[in-house]
């Protein structure tokens, strides 16, 4: 998964990678060279007294020096530019993807888990890249070569090197086959961590409210601690990596000088030599061991890339049409037949047979107990949701035949739960359409009853708005998310009990405003308030998921008994015993 990952995201960038290998090759072959030169040096030039021949020596040794480390900073900086560009690749991909989830697919995921999915995922992956590109290129070749290099100089102490390799080969893979599933158990762990700040920063006010601080930070100490106790275990094993390379490296110099030094003595090798051996044997093991440092950062970018390609492989139940309708027959229409919805492994639907019929400007009502489904019926219309039975049609056509772009684009929702951007009212209220002029923005405002509140706030339409909204009241964010559906000039607009932070007035006139200044508009009302929905063209009543009674209100308190206890409740709740 790693290596599909990797070659599908850097191959646009491989003439970056070919100048990778091109400069790297050239630092290693300096790299190479230089024990070699410093050899005939102390042979040539030391032992027998020619200071000429240790100058001019010395100078092409300085040159190369100088050529390795230019090399290997443009292989660094190519190297770096390709893995931070495939960096920012992945994560354009993972958000575009998640962008066209349901909300299904983002609920089974968790928006912590994506979250971190995009961000420390995507950095292991990216470190991996930049790293692989420099140290895994260059740790082969300084292996191999030093080993040529080395034999060059003396084949008698080639064994220290048939006995070192494999042993540090050994070791490191003992440690890396302890870490791996460390890694993976490690990043689930850091899912836990992100859901769990991210519940509590978002619930900050109930927490508060309900004065559950010590129990929400014992809850994230034990999350904390959780990801501490494997990343300890990672530590573990991960320190023991350089003290036993160390030990090897060592181990062997000492055997090169010992064994080096009596056949110096006997005659059978230069001094010089000796010393090329012995960096070529450093060489030898450096390279091992920055493959082997490497081969530790593989297994955790391969758990991360693995939760990346799980993101990206994942298709969104809301599949785009191939043969899309590009054109609506008859706008505003909405007709449900026969709707069905059920989650998945759900044990009864959600929805059971929903079927009703809006015509361009009508105002149907959705009303029902808490957990009837309404919110989920509301949600088939723009297809937030796929009906498992039944279809779901609007402006005559069934929204799964709709070119989804031009679906949305024909409906204008207001969620149960009102989200402003952090920005200005105006960047708000054109986040549907941004050319609306401000005539425009303040007409919708005036019609939502937000304007008076947003020309006594500081800058009016160029006013601050935090993330969330949280600088405003819940009724004002209730007014501005109408506003900005009533901005995104609809054929139909969705309510989802976006009245309830509103009192009897603000709400009555906001109604008044709708239906005289957006006569066209069909708009499906979901509301608990029996007066919010009095005035409607039809009312569904929702119980459980099934309907159990559709007509105006006369006729419902008439014939529905579910909508006669409604309104009951209401009037004892409104009226003093």
């Amino acid at each position: 998964m790693l290596g599909k990952l990797l070659i599908r995201y850097l191959r646009p960038y491989r003439w970056l990678l070919a100048g990778v290998l091109v400069f790297q090759f050239a630092s290693v072959m300096a790299s190479l060279y230089l024990p070699s030169l410093n050899a005939d040096i102390i042979n040539k030039g030391v032992a027998l007294g020619d200071t000429g021949y240790i100058w001019s020596s010395g100078t092409v040794m300085l040159a190369i020096s100088i050529g390795q480390i230019a090399c290997s900073i443009v292989a660094t900086y190519f190297a770096a530019k390709a893995a931070m560009q495939m960096g920012r690749d992945i994560r354009d991909g993972v958000f575009e993807r998640v962008s066209a989830f349901s909300e299904r697919e983002v609920s089974h995921f968790g928006a912590g888990s994506l979250i971190t999915r995009n961000t420390n995922d995507v950095q292991q992956v990216q470190m991996l890249a930049m790293m692989a590109a420099t140290m895994l290129v260059s740790a082969p070749l300084l292996a191999i070569g030093g080993i040529i290099m080395a034999l060059r100089q003396d084949v008698g102490l080639s064994w220290l090197i048939a006995v070192a390799v494999p042993v540090l080969l050994v070791m490191v893979g003992f440690i890396i086959g302890g870490m791996v599933p460390l890694f993976r158990r490690y990043q689930h762990k850091l899912d836990a961590v992100n859901r769990v700040m991210r519940e509590q920063l978002t619930g900050i006010r109930v927490v508060r409210a309900f004065v559950r601080e010590d129990i929400e930070a014992a809850r994230f100490r034990e999350a904390n601690y959780d990801i501490m106790a494997v990343g300890r275990k990672v530590g573990e094993l991960f320190v023991l990596l350089f003290p036993l390379a160390m030990l090897v490296l060592n181990v062997t110099v000492v055997g090169v000088i010992w064994f080096g030094g009596i056949r110096v003595n006997d005659g059978d090798m230069e001094i010089g030599t000796l010393f090329a051996f012995m960096a070529y044997i450093m060489q030898i093991l450096m390279g091992v061991l920055m493959a082997s440092f490497m081969t530790i950062m593989i297994p955790r970018a391969a758990v991360s890339a693995e939760r990346i390609s799980e993101v990206l492989a994942s298709e969104s139940t809301l599949a785009r049409p191939k043969d899309a309708v590009l054109r609506l027959p008859n706008p505003g229409a909405v007709e449900l037949r026969n709707a069905t919805f059920s989650y998945p492994g759900a044990e009864r639907p959600v929805l059971d047979g929903v079927t009703f019929a809006a015509a361009p400007g009508e105002t149907v009502a959705i009303v029902g107990s808490t957990g009837a489904g309404k919110t989920t019926l509301v949600s088939l219309i723009p297809r937030l949701f796929d009906a498992s039975g039944g279809s779901v049609r609007v402006g005559g056509v069934d929204v799964r035949e709709v070119e989804l772009d031009l679906l949305w684009r024909s409906i204008g929702l207001v969620p149960q739960r009102p989200f402003l951007f952090s920005g200005t009212v105006a960047s708000n209220l054109r986040f549907g359409r941004e050319e609306a002029t401000d005539e425009e923005l303040w007409h919708a405002l005036e019609i939502a009853q937000g304007r008076d509140f947003v020309a006594e706030m500081e800058g009016g339409l160029d006013a601050r708005i935090a993330q969330g909204g949280t600088n405003l009241s819940g009724g004002q964010r209730q007014r501005l998310a109408i506003a900005r559906a009533i901005v995104h000039n609809p054929d139909i607009l969705i309510f989802d009990d976006s009245f309830s932070a509103l009192d009897l007035t603000t709400d009555a006139r906001l109604r008044q405003a709708l239906w005289r200044e957006l006569p066209t508009v069909t708009k499906i009302v979901v509301a608990q308030r029996v007066s919010t929905i009095a005035d409607a063209d039809r009312i569904v009543v929702l119980d459980d998921g099934a309907m159990v009674g559709i007509g105006t209100h006369g006729e419902l308190l008439e014939s529905c008994t579910t909508y006669q206890e409604i309104v009951q409740s209401q009037l004892s709740v409104e009226t003093p015993a």
